[in-house]
């Protein structure tokens, strides 16, 4: 399994809005980009994060019609959310790794600390066998 982590230092501006926190936290960990013009993977996002606080799964077909999106649209914006490690596909749907954005967070700081590990054991072995 392969899983792609993103993060971009973004400055945080303090916002009382919810949304606006989880559109910067979502933009760090590079999971919108400038061609998702009408916010579509923003609204998925969105979606996921409310359902696993209530610990429900949603199939595309469901976020589909609540946001009035295609299919395809929502098939690909899961697809690149479960690539980031961030969405988990069961059999009853899709949902969120974890059920709060803090261990959400940890979760993913955990995996980047393993991959770090064994790129460091990786250039160790490069470096042993360059001499």
């Amino acid at each position: 399994m392969s899983q792609k982590v993103t993060i971009i230092r973004i400055r945080k501006i303090a916002s009382p809005n919810i949304n606006q926190e989880l559109q910067w936290m979502g933009n760090s960990l590079g999971l919108f980009n400038v061609r998702d013009r009408d916010s579509s993977c923003f609204r998925v996002f969105i979606t996921l994060v409310r359902r696993a606080r209530q610990n429900k799964h949603a199939t595309s077909d469901e976020i589909a019609e609540k946001l009035n999106l295609s299919r395809g649209t929502v098939v690909h914006h899961l697809a690149k959310l479960m690539e980031s490690g961030i969405v988990l596909r069961e059999k009853e749907g899709y949902i969120l790794r974890e059920s709060n954005m803090q261990d959400l967070i940890k979760d993913l700081h955990h995996d980047m600390e393993r991959m770090f590990t064994e790129l460091k054991d990786v250039a160790k072995e490069i470096d042993l066998k360059l001499g």
